[in-house]
């Protein structure tokens, strides 16, 4: 008995001494800033695909979001008007367009994904103690948050109702991906940013 309560000690020391590691709250927001960075980003590349597709060059545009339903929408429906208005399309009221434009959204969400080889972060309850949270410990880890934007439209006369164009809908996206090696080595990727 004796024999098995030697290690005890030892362990007990090696759990408090790593459970004296900080960690970050990186928010307390519904979604965090690179969330929000993420989801525009790919947001803004499908507005620019389904802009390229539909031919509104110096015409009177009314984009209708009626059927564009997805979290963080606003957004996404001012980056499709701006992308247009880059094009040449010239917003207006609906009574007032030579096209309607009506858009609608597939998805805009983000996926996540992690690899851990190691021990993940767990707690120990010690007696008289309460619980002892041990730290994650790494040897290799990649924890992964990817947008995916899937925007499509139809465009037809205002007027008339005769079909003008139809952006196909188009998957884009935009991901973060954080490593670790060997509990301490550590390193983000990301393509939110554009490249200069």
């Amino acid at each position: 008995m004796a024999m098995l309560l030697r290690p005890f000690p030892f362990f007990l020391g090696l759990v408090l001494a790593l459970s004296g590691c900080a960690t970050t709250k990186e928010s307390a927001p519904q979604r965090t800033a690179t969330e929000l960075l993420l989801i525009s980003s790919a947001s803004d590349r499908a507005a620019e695909d389904l802009a390229a597709q539909i031919p509104v060059a110096a015409r009177k545009v009314f984009v209708d979001a009626t059927y564009f339903e997805a979290p963080d929408g606003k957004y996404a429906i001012s980056a499709i008007r701006g992308a247009l208005s880059r094009r040449g399309a010239r917003l207006t009221a609906q009574v007032d367009a030579d096209i309607i434009i009506e858009i609608r959204a597939g998805t805009l969400s983000i996926d996540q994904s992690q690899t851990l080889i190691g021990l993940p972060a767990f707690q120990i309850p010690l007696p008289l103690t309460g619980v002892v949270g041990t730290p994650e410990l790494a040897l290799f880890k990649k924890a992964e948050l990817q947008a995916v934007a899937k925007f499509g439209a139809t465009a037809y006369a205002a007027r008339s109702g005769d079909p003008i164009g139809l952006a196909e809908p188009r998957f884009e996206t935009a991901s973060r991906r954080h490593y670790v090696v060997l509990l301490v080595a550590s390193w983000t990727q990301d393509d939110i940013l554009p490249s200069h």
